[in-house]
């Protein structure tokens, strides 16, 4: 028996995650287990038609995008943070968010050229985009979607554009980008006269500090993401542990309380 015969398929409940005899990278396995789990889920609560299959190679259709996104909306509770959370936040961060940042990031571009096709590229882009939101793998499969995915150069990188000030961006791209405090892969597509951006925040550097009135907004944003990742972490954790889970490590749980 050869070396590739013998590797077993991965499996949540039943459905294969890659063709027989392909090895996936451990993290790569788990996303994909991942939106597996969400995809199915979505079928389950009737968001998702039931003849609706995941490709082997990982892809999502476009509709599955969409019903996940629908099913997070639904199923992640995420409450506003308080005021008086948002003032703790900033004077524990008091420069966050001022005047001169900087910023460390990598996108995915999906260039906008002429002839290409707008909707599916956009699709494209939004399923990458949940998949990689989804990631907690520290950075690989980004890394891995630039090379395989960007329109950029960068993209040879892993999308590395690396320290950037508001004067280095185009201006429709920085206005997405500074005058917040959120850090990791942002939630949106960031638009600009280049095409569709998946973007990451690795770094900040703050500028000059500024009063909690004029931040109040970017610091409840922060943390309404962190507790939205938060959230989802353990939504997954009890999709896992009501599943059938073969050939891939996921964290589970089979009670509501996870911490």
């Amino acid at each position: 028996m050869t070396a590739t015969a013998q590797i077993s398929v991965a499996r949540i409940n039943g459905v294969a995650l890659h063709p027989p005899g392909v090895l996936l990278p451990p993290e790569a396995l788990r996303q994909r287990a991942c939106t597996e789990l969400l995809r199915q889920q979505a079928q389950r609560e009737g968001l998702l038609a039931a003849t609706d299959t995941p490709d082997l190679d990982g892809a999502t259709s476009a509709a599955a995008s969409d019903a996940i996104e629908r099913l997070l909306e639904r199923a992640l509770q995420v409450p506003e943070p308080s005021e008086d959370a948002c003032r703790r936040y900033h004077a524990a961060h008091p420069t966050l968010g001022g005047q001169g940042e900087r910023v460390r990031l990598r996108h995915v571009l999906f260039a906008v050229t002429p002839g290409v096709d707008v909707k599916q590229l956009r699709q494209r882009a939004e399923a990458l985009l949940l998949e990689l939101r989804c990631a907690d793998d520290g950075g690989a499969r980004f890394a891995q979607a630039a090379r395989q995915w960007s329109n950029c150069p960068s993209g040879q990188d892993g999308g590395e554009l690396g320290w950037l000030a508001t004067e280095d961006c185009a201006p429709e791209f920085a206005r997405e980008i500074f005058g917040t405090q959120e850090v990791g892969v942002l939630s949106r597509l960031v638009h600009s006269r280049f095409g569709l951006h998946v973007v990451e925040v690795c770094e900040r550097q703050p500028g000059q500090a500024l009063p909690f009135e004029q931040v109040h907004t970017s610091v409840a944003l922060l943390l309404r993401q962190q507790a939205w990742v938060n959230a989802l972490r353990q939504y997954l954790q009890l999709l896992a542990g009501a599943a059938e889970i073969e050939g891939v490590q996921l964290d589970a749980a089979d009670t509501p309380l996870v911490q």
